[in-house]
């Protein structure tokens, strides 16, 4: 697992398996949030193992897959919902960390300034420059 540190409340990565969680419950996270659609990979595991794991583990589990129909507003609202909600560090995962990073940074427009969400999220290893006019409309 390359775990990618966005900021105090929020870090990235791709693909875990169910025998992560527990490293991540240790590391003081949460929450998982789940934006990996079922299916995208034959050796990927399913959503529910994830789930189990993480309640397992007496943390919060949060759905919000992102697949090629795109972003929509309700996903943004969801996880603005999700880092809002959580009383802690809220650990996010796709297959590389880009749809969560991306989610992620839609989710913080108008909260914070566009360049800080950037550079941010550049810091963590994700350019979300493209991002730019959207993050500055909200």
């Amino acid at each position: 697992m390359d775990l990618k540190r966005i900021n105090d409340h929020v870090s990235v990565s791709g693909q875990i398996r169910p025998e992560d969680v527990a490293a991540l419950k240790a590391a003081g996270f949460v929450a998982i949030v789940n934006n990996r659609p079922d299916g995208e990979s034959p050796d990927q595991p399913a959503g529910a193992e994830i789930e189990a794991a993480a309640k397992e583990a007496g943390m919060a589990y949060h759905s919000i897959p992102l697949g090629r129909e795109g972003v929509s507003p309700e996903m943004v609202e969801q996880t603005k919902a999700v880092l809002e909600g959580s009383a802690g560090p809220v650990f996010c995962y796709c297959r590389s960390g880009t749809r969560s990073t991306t989610l992620w940074a839609l989710s913080q427009a108008g909260q914070r300034d566009a360049s800080e969400i950037i550079a941010q999220a550049a810091d963590a290893g994700y350019d979300m420059s493209h991002l730019a006019g959207h993050l500055s409309r909200r």
